[in-house]
């Protein structure tokens, strides 16, 4: 794996003797546009904190919507999750508190995730950090982060972790959403998610044509995906531009 990407003046390594402020976070993110801001937090994440990668999924009507990534790797996991319907990041939206999946190769970890764990072995993964995304009462998405190595997070690094996942969910907040056009449509963070349109487009499609419900056609989409080890975003894709129709299977 080639070499982290980190913010202009961030702490690096040294950085981990102490957990950063809100403060610090918000100066490195200066003149950062907002559709860059959740892979940006994602990078701030993995120079802060002892990991490879992270993630920052967005939840929203059963639907997993990848925001940010630091790279190719942690996307690709984020997608994987999102196709599988099973994982880390689900459990901690679930239980609305941190999962922390130490060992993914061996044990408890990998015997309750099966097929992410293997998926994630494969891709060079070895431990996964889920952080909720919300307050104490509603959880909209995670910030996943990972590893290479197993281990657990120690309290200092588990701190950051959770700090990290409060800034994430700031900036969601804080960042203009969709365009104020008035149309119903489904909105997400400006600039973000249009692959994740593209499967909002493709479960509708899907409903259409096996008259079947929202939760059915997404369930069809994940199902058709892992049957030949694709991602839900790619299947969506084929269904939007008319290379694949459920009704012809």
């Amino acid at each position: 794996m080639g070499p982290r990407s980190e913010p202009p003046d961030s702490p690096g390594d040294a950085g981990r003797d102490r957990a950063p402020g809100v403060e610090a976070i918000a100066e490195w993110l200066r003149d950062t546009g907002p559709g860059e801001i959740p892979a940006r937090l994602c990078n701030v994440a993995v120079s802060l904190l002892p990991v490879t990668g992270a993630g920052v999924t967005l939840h929203t009507d059963g639907l997993p919507v990848r925001l940010g990534a630091s790279d190719a790797q942690a996307a690709y996991l984020e997608d994987v999750e999102a196709t599988l319907g099973e994982g880390p990041g689900h459990a901690a939206l679930e239980a609305g508190e941190a999962v922390l999946a130490c060992d993914l190769a061996t044990g408890a970890d990998a015997r309750r995730w099966p097929v992410f764990a293997q998926k994630a072995t494969a891709a060079g993964i070895r431990a996964m950090y889920s952080m909720p995304l919300g307050n104490e009462t509603v959880c909209v998405g995670t910030l996943d982060l990972y590893r290479d190595t197993p281990g657990r997070l120690s309290d200092r690094d588990l701190h950051t972790a959770r700090l990290m996942a409060r800034v994430v969910t700031v900036a969601l907040l804080i960042m203009p959403w969709g365009d104020d056009d008035g149309r119903d449509e489904v909105r997400w963070p400006a600039g973000l998610a249009r692959e994740q349109d593209e499967i909002y487009q493709a479960t509708g499609m899907v409903m259409a044509q096996l008259g079947v419900s929202a939760e059915e056609a997404l369930a069809r989409l994940r199902g058709h995906a892992f049957a030949r080890d694709r991602t839900v975003v790619d299947v969506a894709r084929d269904v939007v531009e008319h290379h694949l129709r459920f009704d012809h299977e």
